[in-house]
């Protein structure tokens, strides 16, 4: 064959198109595959975190933790598989507008607006140290407001994830926060403390 036939021949320029690009394709597929994955797993754990939320404002929400957090990881276990680690948190504050806020502290010499060791503060949460967060650790009691947070990590389910150069583990995490029902009085003392 002649170079001019040669380079009229188009036979098998097909394959070597499809050589080129269906890596590159399946590779977007993948992780579009693994992106829709997680964002339905985020759904999943999000809707669950809610509904088991409302569950625990009851008055005998406290006492049921354990099944309730086992409702959420039943709910989002058919999607995130069997070896995924569940870390639930409970915090829990006597108003929305605690959530996230440090202790209350009297800031001494040097007026940086930090706490230093040695300067009074109150001690909300009752845990003999000031902390950058009042919250109790648990569910709380009655009109508390509770921040509810589950941590779900993960083995990825497509294998592209190491050719990307993303960890093979994932974590989603889903958060909600709620109040206890007035099921009784509720009231916390406030020590000040100097340290």
């Amino acid at each position: 064959m002649r170079l001019h036939s040669l380079r009229r021949d188009t036979k098998g320029v097909t394959a070597i198109e499809f050589a080129l690009l269906a890596p590159i394709m399946i590779l977007l597929l993948m992780g579009l595959f693994d992106l829709g994955q997680r964002l339905y797993a985020q759904t999943l754990l999000t809707g669950a975190m809610q509904k088991a939320a409302r569950d625990s404002t009851l008055a005998t929400g406290p006492a049921r933790t354990a099944a309730i957090d086992a409702l959420v990881k039943s709910a989002v276990m058919p999607i995130v598989g069997r070896d995924a680690d569940f870390a639930p948190e409970r915090l829990n504050y006597e108003s929305f507008s605690e959530i996230g806020q440090p202790e209350r502290f009297s800031d001494g010499a040097p007026a940086n607006g930090r706490y230093d060791v040695g300067e009074c503060y109150e001690d909300v949460n009752g845990n003999g140290r000031w902390d950058s967060d009042v919250g109790r650790s648990g569910q709380g009691g009655a009109e508390d407001a509770v921040l509810y947070k589950m941590t779900v990590t993960y083995k990825r389910f497509f294998p592209m994830a190491s050719l990307l150069g993303w960890p093979e583990l994932q974590s989603i995490v889903g958060t909600t926060i709620v109040r206890n029902q007035p099921y009784e009085d509720s009231s916390s003392p406030v020590v000040t403390r100097c340290s």
